[in-house]
């Protein structure tokens, strides 16, 4: 499902489907399909059988894994407009690794995350709740 922000939407575009983080040395499949160089391979470790897109389980030749320079272009401009964003929302709130707002609490961390890592496998299992929900249940009575 398409984004309406267009900052939203083109952070989604730059997002491996595999890892759920921002691509890394992007490669493209025959298919056409993109994935983290990283994810691609470790999807087809171990495999005898012919290697498969995970998307569209199309057969592609493994060794045919080409860089994509666009896309990892693409990848920086969105961490770049996505820092601006955040920082224009109120500067601090920023994840250190994907450059996101920090929209969310993750409960059994106990530490404000980005969306990116609510969707990455450290927190995907985790009960996460809004920010502002967080800041409200952890108020003390004096600040009521």
């Amino acid at each position: 499902m398409a984004a309406e922000n267009p900052v939203e939407s083109l952070q989604e575009e730059a997002t491996c489907p595999v890892c759920l983080e921002y691509f890394t040395e992007p490669v493209t499949l025959e298919c056409g399909h993109n994935f983290c160089r990283a994810c691609i391979s470790q999807c087809w470790e171990g495999s005898d059988t012919a290697a498969s897109c995970p998307q569209c389980r199309e057969t592609v030749q493994q060794r045919n894994l080409r860089p994509n320079r666009q896309l990892a272009n693409m990848v920086e401009i969105a961490k770049r407009l996505n820092l601006q964003a955040a920082q224009g929302a109120g500067g601090d709130g920023v994840c250190g690794e994907h450059q996101e707002a920090l929209k969310l609490f993750c409960e059994e961390d106990e530490t404000p995350i980005c969306v990116v890592c609510d969707r990455s496998r450290a927190h995907r299992a985790h009960t996460v709740i809004p920010i502002q929900e967080a800041a409200q249940e952890h108020k003390t009575p004096d600040e009521i």
